[in-house]
């Protein structure tokens, strides 16, 4: 995730400042980050957790090299600076974690390296801390702009005997540019940031007791109540955040909190670029998505005797439309002779035809394309999932009716893929051989030793799209247009689709249209503009 998590303080002295900040880094690290190792003084220590190689790098410099290293540093002067100000001691070179799955490295230091980083969490430090505070002072929230990045902030407090109210006041914030990213974000940073701050928190909580314990702070401050404020400030007003937790290895633990939430938090949410319109398949799979989350909406609203009447449709047939199916013609495998195996399952289309071999494979792939009823018979119901599985890759996703496996049969307009048992009795059914051309085509793609697997999916795929886009041709000319039976029989010739299989194809997959579609014709055609053009 290309973000940075920081954790600020508001110091008494000194205002608003940076403490510690985590960034990812996607190319090589800049030159003579590694190269001032002495022999002696490599990794110090080194650990891996979670696919990410923890290190901390020691350099040594010449005085020269610290003093130009000093006045071109973004950061503030050491001056300027307070032990509650400061969290790794002068020289530090930071923290890296090498993932080695990505390899993208995540780096640790007081400030950003970059001057309009710097700025930019700079920025948010202020404003987390001042005016974009939640009410109570304590808690999330969102702020940031196009030009500065957008910020998820956590402000909270961290109790402190020698400080005023007795706790010193801190945030985590995260910032990135995507604003939509780090909104979807919120729930898994918001989680995961609030148990780093618990940690900090109980940490300092003790400490905070065994001092109160030890040198109660209240009655002493008492005592004193007359004493000029600024006479109070003395050195013990700043302490670092390691002396409240008493945790000398804090900003290491950080580090590796801070790696592994921007890890995390980049690969629990992936992007799909889609490129055009959608398919029909797309559409008829986000219509059938909507009816379920209706139908499960009126389930849960229904009484308990609708419930009871409610017809219980088959394993694998939810929320799928019970179309009358074009033609009655059935096609019945009876494979009940066949012993089950260990690996009963087709592959592909081309794993298929290599078992059922050619002439079989065509007679089963014209009934599949022209809609007719497919009825496997087996023992192994496994196999006749992985078959159907296979077959529906065939026909648009609104052509497709499938009861995987019942022991009684089932009309076809119920579904154009039936699994039986062998014991079950079945109508009788008319076979042909006669194919479309859209079947002509997926042989030869099949047949073709030179091509691969998903290259044959792929050609599958533009296939369904060629013949849809003949299917919305005609789907309009005759539906919506209502042009007579010459017009169309000139339509078809211009599509290639004039012989008989070819119209029978076609009306059958007409009923794979999505509603959105149709219904986007339909308006079109009511509309003025239509009607005046």
């Amino acid at each position: 995730m290309n973000a940075i998590v920081a954790l600020c303080h508001f110091c008494e002295l000194h205002g608003p400042r940076t403490l510690f900040c985590t960034e990812v880094l996607h190319a090589p690290l800049p030159k003579g980050a590694g190269n001032g190792d002495s022999p002696g003084q490599g990794e110090q220590a080194e650990e891996e957790e979670g696919g990410i190689q923890m290190s901390s790098r020691i350099r040594t410099h010449s005085p020269a090299e610290g003093a130009s290293a000093e006045s071109s540093s973004p950061g503030p002067k050491k001056s300027d600076m307070c032990e509650g100000c400061r969290s790794l001691a002068a020289g530090h070179p930071g923290y890296i974690s090498h993932d080695k799955e990505t390899s993208i490295k995540y780096v640790s230091h007081q400030h950003p390296n970059h001057p309009q980083l710097f700025s930019i969490v700079r920025q948010a430090c202020v404003r987390s801390l001042s005016c974009e505070v939640c009410p109570g002072r304590e808690g999330p929230i969102f702020f940031g702009d196009e030009q500065h990045g957008f910020v998820f902030s956590h402000t909270f407090f961290i109790k402190d005997s020698l400080a005023r109210g007795f706790q010193r006041w801190y945030s985590i914030i995260a910032i990135m540019m995507d604003r939509i990213y780090l909104i979807n974000s919120w729930p898994f940073l918001l989680g995961k940031i609030r148990g780093i701050i618990d940690e900090l928190q109980g940490k300092a909580l003790k400490v905070f007791e065994a001092e109160q314990f030890g040198c109660p702070q209240r009655a002493q401050r008492m005592n004193t109540a007359f004493t000029p404020f600024l006479h109070q400030r003395n050195g013990n007003a700043a302490r670092s955040l390691t002396s409240l937790t008493s945790d000398d290895n804090l900003w290491a633990c950080l580090h590796t909190s801070f790696a592994w939430l921007l890890k995390a938090c980049g690969s629990r949410l992936t992007e799909k670029l889609l490129e055009g319109a959608p398919t029909e398949d797309t559409l008829v799979q986000m219509e059938k998505l909507a009816d379920l989350e209706e139908e499960s909406e009126s389930w849960d609203n229904s009484e308990a005797e609708e419930e009871e009447k409610a017809p219980v449709l088959p394993e694998g047939a939810e929320g799928q439309e019970l179309t009358k199916c074009p033609t009655d013609f059935s096609l019945h495998l009876d494979c009940g002779n066949w012993q089950p195996r260990k690996l009963s399952v087709f592959k592909s289309l081309r794993h298929m035809r290599q078992v059922l071999g050619a002439p079989s494979f065509r007679m089963l792939a014209w009934h599949v394309l022209m809609g007719n009823q497919v009825i496997w018979k087996s023992r192994d119901a496994d196999l006749v999932q992985s078959a159907f599985e296979i077959l529906r890759t065939m026909l648009p996703v609104g052509c497709v009716r499938i009861i995987p496996y019942s022991n009684q049969y089932e009309e076809a307009y119920r579904c154009n893929f039936l699994g039986l048992s062998p014991h079950v009795q079945i109508p009788s059914h008319v076979l042909s051989s006669v194919g479309p051309t859209i079947l002509n085509k997926m042989e030869a793609a099949l047949t073709n030793q030179n091509l691969s697997v998903d290259v044959v999916d792929q050609c599958l795929v533009c296939l369904k799209e060629e013949w849809m886009n003949k299917v919305k041709v005609l789907f309009k000319f005759t539906k919506v247009d209502s042009r007579p039976k010459e017009d169309t029989q000139k339509l078809l010739s211009i599509l290639g689709a004039s012989e008989e299989d070819n119209v029978k194809l076609l009306k059958f997959w007409m009923t794979g249209l999505s509603k959105t579609y149709k219904s986007h014709l339909m308006s079109t055609v009511r509309s003025p503009t239509a009607s005046a053009s």
